[in-house]
């Protein structure tokens, strides 16, 4: 027996036909960006159903349909701010430019972006590792798989800068790719308090000038 709530789907299934789903009447794009922002500006922990609905236009019983509990929606809303920010960068910076300029422009952008940030929201990635990666395992796993593929953009710039001879072969590229990240992370939160850009360029500059050639090698060439 087929029960359905929807008249013309009841005639349908008393005719043996095929009951389709009815689509969303809503675009779910628009709708996972305004849980970004919602997310972003309260943090997981104070944003509540009530805010979510209200945000993205939906009513209670169709967000849960679209997008399953709190957890599941802000690993959707992470996942999609990641795709329309930091991959994009990464692929972008990797395809244009050669390694060490890619190194460069990358943190370049960052300390931009956080000088610019004049609400002080920081990043949605790194404020997330900080409150709901230790708490949220779907969530966690989102945000480590992000910081290894950061991690890994890194490690690539620099072995591709090694083989051009752009960057120095005594750094050990695995190491170098790890001290960045600590940089990155380290940046945002800082821009947070202290949105100087002479500081924030101190932070990276002595991190990116560990790619020169030692001064010993200069001096045989």
């Amino acid at each position: 027996m087929v029960i359905c709530s929807d008249p013309q789907r009841r005639l349908g299934a008393a005719a043996g036909q095929t009951v389709m789903p009815r689509p969303r009447e809503f675009d779910e794009t628009s709708a996972l960006e305004a849980a970004v922002q919602c997310f972003w500006q309260h943090g997981f922990e104070a944003t509540s159903l009530r805010d979510l609905t209200a945000s993205m236009g939906l009513t209670a019983p169709s967000l849960y349909n679209a997008f399953g509990d709190k957890e599941k929606l802000f690993a959707r809303a992470l996942d999609q701010y990641l795709d329309r920010t930091t991959r994009g960068r990464l692929r972008r910076l990797e395809e244009s430019l050669a390694p060490r300029e890619a190194l460069r422009c990358f943190f370049a952008e960052i300390v931009d972006h956080s000088i610019k940030d004049l609400q002080r929201k920081g990043c949605f990635l790194v404020n997330s590792a900080l409150e709901v990666a230790p708490h949220h395992a779907k969530c966690r796993a989102v945000i480590a798989e992000q910081f290894g593929d950061i991690e890994a953009f890194f490690r690539r710039c620099i072995s591709a800068g090694q083989a051009d001879k752009t960057i120095s072969r005594d750094v050990d590229a695995t190491d170098a790719a790890r001290l960045f990240l600590g940089v990155l992370l380290g940046v945002r939160v800082l821009a947070r308090t202290n949105p100087d850009r002479g500081v924030l360029e101190g932070v990276v500059r002595p991190a990116l000038a560990l790619l020169n050639e030692p001064r010993r090698n200069r001096s045989k060439r």
